[in-house]
């Protein structure tokens, strides 16, 4: 006797799945919904000039379908080749990108030209058209702001002692052509906690009302964590309140911030010799738990794929790391969205809750 099986086969089982996917529910479709990529495609194509096929040649794909493929190459830090590959075979991705009718996908020579046009302009734009977007639905820069910098790593390189001289003294190894374009001569080493990291760094301003990136500045791995607080100070949160760890705070520092008007909530470190106090040890505990904000930020670009860029060159690593803060910000408002999130009250009890669901219903 032949055993029965759970397998049924039928013409409309793609069907049956595509109803079975819209039950469980699709996270891109979520992003889809609720971010504006028409709006975002027109800030590129302010920024670059993409050929109709008018002149000849192969047409442009639309400016739309090419960004929602970099922001999905970015929530899932795919290359290119990897890329190409999903789109042919995962019908959510295509979906996504506004292909699922059609019967080419760009290649991954055509994505990968269209992130190098892009640059760090056009990873700008975006980043700035969905902060654009974070403040029409209301969700402006509140409760205060908390800065901290962050390790992204970078392929690591061999060059040799003698190469490296020549490098300091601004001089080229001799090189090939195609090796030159292989070494990454810009991203630098450091050391944290004992262990060694080579690549870049992201500083970052994260309000402390929602949790979104509101300033982002790049630089590489040997740069101190303060060096671009200057650039992530937020001017635009309505609190007043600056936190950030034991790297940051100097004597000029706070009495610039006391000149801004805003409140030096900084952590302080021991001075040698002297053992802190209850009361400061207290005070940087208090830190502590409003500047975690910043370190969630963090775990959440590290779970959309990853914090590593597989680029070559400071240039490439800013735009990758731009795409990461404006991908985090482009996510976490689609969910908030999705979940009815009051922007100015909070999801907890009394009036707020009533609030809360009022926008859920």
């Amino acid at each position: 006797m032949t055993p029965r099986s759970a397998l049924k086969f039928d013409l409309f089982a793609e069907a049956s799945r595509q109803h079975k996917r819209d039950e469980v529910g699709d996270p891109l479709q979520v992003i889809a919904r609720h971010i504006d990529f028409a709006e975002l495609a027109r800030l590129v194509d302010a920024l670059i000039e993409r050929g109709g096929g008018r002149r000849g040649g192969r047409p442009a794909y639309p400016t739309e379908v090419m960004v929602r493929i970099l922001v999905l190459k970015r929530l899932y830090n795919l290359s290119d080749e990897q890329m190409e590959y999903q789109l042919l075979d995962r019908g959510s991705y295509q979906r996504f990108c506004l292909l699922q009718d059609a019967m080419n996908v760009p290649d991954r020579n055509t994505i990968w030209r269209f992130g190098e046009r892009l640059g760090v302009g056009g990873a700008t734009a975006l980043f700035q058209g969905v902060d654009a977007q974070l403040q029409r639905h209301g969700y402006i820069a509140r409760g205060g702001q908390a800065i901290d910098a962050t390790l992204v790593p970078a392929p690591r390189q061999h060059i040799g002692q003698q190469e490296r001289r020549t490098l300091a003294q601004g001089g080229q190894p001799d090189w090939s052509q195609a090796r030159r374009r292989q070494k990454d001569v810009e991203a630098t080493h450091t050391k944290k906690h004992g262990k060694s990291h080579f690549g870049y760094k992201l500083s970052v301003s994260v309000d402390l009302k929602h949790g979104f990136i509101r300033r982002l500045a790049t630089g590489t791995a040997s740069e101190h964590d303060g060096h671009h607080f200057d650039e992530v100070l937020d001017m635009h949160n309505t609190g007043r309140a600056v936190h950030a760890d034991k790297a940051y705070p100097s004597r000029q520092r706070c009495q610039m911030l006391k000149v801004l008007g805003f409140v030096d909530a900084m952590q302080r470190r021991a001075q040698a010799g002297r053992p802190q106090s209850e009361c400061q040890k207290g005070r940087n505990q208090r830190i502590a738990k409003k500047r975690a904000k910043v370190e969630h930020v963090f775990a959440g670009i590290r779970h959309l794929g990853g914090k590593f860029v597989r680029t070559i060159g400071q240039a490439r690593a800013t735009v990758g790391m731009t795409m990461m803060a404006a991908c985090y910000n482009m996510k976490r408002l689609a969910w908030f969205l999705h979940r009815g999130v009051d922007a100015f009250f909070k999801p907890a009890t009394g009036k707020a809750q009533v609030r809360l669901q009022t926008v859920k219903v």
